[in-house]
């Protein structure tokens, strides 16, 4: 049996890129390439009754390149801004509160 580690390694090897940016589309004469944030892990191990390993990943996109007679021009994901924005604009908040806070004594 071959080592688990060195084929997940492989694998991983082969992700790059081609996970983060999706292949061009064409819809009705604009090209769309997909962009996402791709996050993968891997993990082998040799035990005493043999090998095992495991691996798993997430993708979030995050917006689209399109491309239309005037230029290129990112186009982001609403949904995941927000979701990112949310727990920034919080950490944010608190930060500048207690800047106040401090400044007022």
């Amino acid at each position: 049996m071959p080592n688990i580690a060195l084929e997940l390694g492989k694998q991983a090897a082969s992700l790059g890129v081609k996970s983060a940016y999706g292949e061009p589309q064409d819809v009705d004469g604009v090209s769309v390439t997909p962009v996402a944030l791709a996050l993968t892990g891997f993990a082998g191990g040799n035990a005493e009754g043999g090998e095992g390993g495991t691996g798993g990943g997430i993708a979030v996109p995050l917006g689209v390149y399109v491309r239309r007679e005037e230029g290129l021009r990112f186009e982001p994901n609403i949904v995941t801004l927000l979701v990112v924005a949310g727990p920034f604009l919080w950490v944010a908040g608190r930060a500048l509160s207690r800047v106040i806070r401090a400044l007022k004594k």
